[in-house]
């Protein structure tokens, strides 16, 4: 996780069991835009303070499915404005597939409009997304990092099973 005093971006390995047992489990990096929580402060100056990573707003997920195999990036999508953490509709994009961290390169670098989007007030979180903006080549290093440790099959090997 990384933490941009009002705005977190998780990152995350993830296999998911494909509902339709003849499409093989997907597995990839999730990549979500959240708001985080500010919990009350606790303990001295110098305590260790909580960071909840709490609404997601936005969310990538760099998937792939074990039928098309490693590198074939035909399960990547992204969910634009979610709304109380909720994805909605998996979009498509040609420019997520054809440059998966060349485009989330660009959705990062202003997230302004991704909090818009799903109705968050983005004045309130401007100073947080320019620090975001300024840390993109980290965040995208780790995800491009995540994708190819599932892709060499040491994470993301076993199927979640939502209940």
């Amino acid at each position: 996780m990384f933490c941009f005093h009002t705005l977190g971006i998780t990152v995350e390995d993830l296999c998911l069991a494909d509902p339709d047992p003849r499409g093989g489990h997907e597995r990839g990096v999730r990549v979500e835009l959240r708001l985080l929580g500010t919990p009350p402060w606790r303990g001295s100056p110098n305590a260790s303070q909580q960071i909840i990573a709490d609404r997601a707003v936005w969310r990538a997920d760099f998937l792939e499915s074990a039928a098309g195999g490693p590198g074939s990036k035909d399960r990547m999508h992204h969910h634009p404005a979610m709304i109380d953490s909720e994805p909605g509709p998996r979009v498509f994009a040609p420019g997520l597939t054809a440059d998966p961290m060349g485009w989330l390169k660009h959705q990062l670098s202003d997230v302004l409009p991704l909090l818009e989007a799903a109705h968050v007030d983005a004045h309130a979180h401007h100073a947080s997304a320019e620090a975001l903006r300024e840390a993109v080549p980290e965040v995208v290093g780790t995800v491009a990092t995540v994708l190819g440790e599932v892709r060499a099959g040491t994470l993301a090997t076993t199927p979640i099973r939502p209940s």
